[in-house]
């Protein structure tokens, strides 16, 4: 493909390395109802999904019915554990995604395409002063369904052809940046091309995903470096 007309980052697990604070805010969340969710059933069954799919599955599997009320009350619950952990620091960043933020920036459009709530990720972006860098932001709050569902990255895709008429964007121009299968199966299923980074799943573990190419991190890279990427 060309020099991508726009850049759409996944959150958790591309930016933020708050995969396993997820699962542990879940895990304190439901705490004695139903099974133990340990780490690997979660990343196996859980990463991707946004909060409302997640409790909803976590609450069946529990042998409880998942009424919108019952999610959104669990969902309430891990927002102000998720949010008293995060400013207490225990969210680290990933290598190197914070300069290719800022490589993409004034150059390219870029989009925030993540499953998180608005709540949990808004305070991360203003904490890595990246509050300019996302000309548009979808959050689980604007889609009805969840990744895999590719209405995230179809909203994502729309809003910024709308902002940036003059630049020809449609989803096969777009590069999709992502780490689960969930996710790189929302973008691949709304026709954007996805980059696969490997902080949670093995590389051998991506590239059985419909991702045309995965990269161990984003450490040392740059929009050239995409561009390169994309016209390999």
């Amino acid at each position: 493909m060309p020099r991508p007309t726009a850049v759409l980052f996944d959150f958790d697990g591309v930016i933020a390395d708050s995969e396993r604070l997820h699962h542990q805010t879940m895990v304190e969340v439901m705490g004695e109802t139903g099974p133990e969710t340990p780490w690997s059933f979660y990343r196996e069954n859980l990463m991707g999904m946004d909060d409302r799919a997640a409790f909803a599955f976590l609450l069946k599997r529990s042998g409880v019915a998942a009424t919108p009320e019952a999610v959104r009350e669990k969902m309430a619950q891990k927002a102000v554990l998720f949010a008293r952990y995060a400013a207490e620091g225990r969210v680290p960043v990933f290598p190197g995604a914070v300069r290719l933020i800022r490589s993409c920036m004034g150059r390219v459009p870029l989009g925030l395409c993540s499953g998180a709530v608005k709540s949990d990720i808004d305070p991360i972006v203003s904490a890595l002063g990246l509050d300019e860098a996302f000309a548009v932001r979808i959050t689980a709050e604007d889609v009805p369904q969840s990744k895999p569902h590719p209405a995230s990255y179809q909203l994502c895709v729309e809003a910024l052809a709308a902002l940036f008429p003059q630049r020809d964007i449609r989803p096969g121009t777009c590069l999709a940046i992502e780490d689960s299968p969930d996710g790189i199966a929302s973008a691949h299923a709304a026709g954007v091309p996805v980059l696969a980074v490997a902080t949670n799943c093995t590389q051998e573990e991506l590239r059985a995903t419909p991702a045309f190419a995965s990269v161990p991190s984003l450490d040392d890279m740059i929009l050239e470096s995409l561009q390169i990427l994309v016209s390999d």
